[in-house]
């Protein structure tokens, strides 16, 4: 009698396992992300993923570091990486914009499995006086050379109070570092950035002082001409950051990085498997950097985000209750929209076989716009 219920407990033991085994998310072996270089926040935030998908479902995962666009980008497009964490180029790449304007490039066809919001503001020397996004009219504003993905989103802010950068003495700098350095060094009034970088507590420190320039979060019109820039964003009220704290926060616009994309072809129980893993497995990462908090999938796996996002995520979402018929419609003019501009790239070359170069990357504009307007 009692080997009987001893055989019984062991039966409903095991049982219990593999009930809960079978709910559980099922990832490959193995897999090979791309990424931003090492110490960056994407790089850390990637590495912190990968090492809680090692302790929750035994899958070894090797992270290849780019520091450029066409570096995260190649070995996912080619097959050699499984996913990447990305930023604003995932957009540009699915515009065929920037480094993508090239005749190997064009729109490409991504997907988003999830991607964390993440803050970007114009910090202001508290000296400068400016206080709304008009006063930046006629101010030293600087930018980084070479780094579309910052110029855009401060392209973006100037559209939202109906400036272009023509309006602003736009003084461009070699580097991010440079550009962040120049309001402690009085080289510029404002700037655009994310709110953690180490020279903005510099700022806040020194003689000049540090003020947030306010993104009203109630004013449509502003926010509908930052969208024509690139419709990716939303209003985002942020304590976290150098002059930022619960008594002093400031309204900016919340955009997502990292992203972490894949093809539009991947399989979709797959990235099913991936974005429930990642949800899943939260727990064991969500204290690894001051930020990867937010990467609770309740807010990283909703739109906006830059590009649209792959059925297996869509799926996930649905079975948690967490996706609307708003957010459908989102996704579905995202992926009208990116596959407009393919067909339209298509035709170009068809159209013009020779073009190449900067030709191609004006024509390609025009003709982009042209396709958006018509949307």
């Amino acid at each position: 009698m009692k080997r009987t219920h001893l055989t019984t407990g062991l039966i409903s033991t095991v049982f219990a396992v593999l009930a809960n085994t079978a709910s559980a998310a099922e990832l490959p072996s193995t897999m090979t992300w791309t990424a931003y270089d090492v110490g960056s926040q994407g790089h850390s935030e990637a590495s912190a993923i990968a090492d809680a998908f090692g302790k929750a479902y035994n899958t070894r995962i090797r992270i290849q570091p780019a520091g450029s666009a066409i570096g995260r980008l190649q070995p996912l497009v080619s097959g050699r990486a499984d996913y990447a964490f990305l930023a604003t180029e995932s957009f540009f790449a699915t515009e065929g914009s920037y480094d993508f304007s090239e005749r190997r490039w064009g729109p490409q066809d991504l997907r988003a499995v999830a991607g964390r919001p993440s803050t970007f503001g114009v910090p202001s020397a508290a000296d400068a006086n400016i206080h709304t996004l008009d006063d930046l009219r006629g101010q030293r504003v600087a930018y980084v050379a070479g780094n579309p993905s910052v110029n855009v989103k401060c392209d973006a802010i100037l559209a939202f109070a109906g400036l272009r950068r023509d309006d602003v003495e736009a003084v461009m700098f070699p580097t991010h570092g440079a550009a962040m350095s120049s309001l402690v060094e009085d080289r510029a009034d404002a700037t655009c950035t994310t709110t953690t970088a180490s020279q903005l507590y510099e700022l806040e420190e020194s003689s000049r002082g540090i003020r947030w320039v306010d993104i009203p979060a109630d004013d449509e019109e502003g926010w509908a001409r930052m969208n024509q820039v690139a419709p990716v964003f939303q209003s985002f009220r942020e304590i976290i950051g150098a002059g930022l704290s619960e008594e002093s926060p400031a309204n900016m616009l919340a955009y997502r990085y990292p992203i972490i994309v894949a093809m539009a072809d991947r399989d979709e129980e797959e990235v099913y498997q991936f974005i429930k893993s990642l949800d899943e497995s939260y727990d064991l990462y969500r204290d690894a950097t001051a930020a990867i908090h937010r990467w609770a999938i309740e807010d990283a796996g909703v739109p906006p985000i830059d590009i649209p996002f792959h059925p297996g995520a869509i799926r996930y979402m649905e079975e948690k209750g967490l996706w609307s018929e708003e957010m459908q419609t989102w996704n579905d003019n995202r992926l009208a929209r990116l596959e407009a501009l393919k067909q339209a790239w298509d035709n170009l070359l068809n159209e013009e076989p020779d073009l190449e170069g900067d030709a191609l990357a004006e024509r390609w504009e025009a003709r982009r716009q042209e396709v958006i307007v018509a949307l």
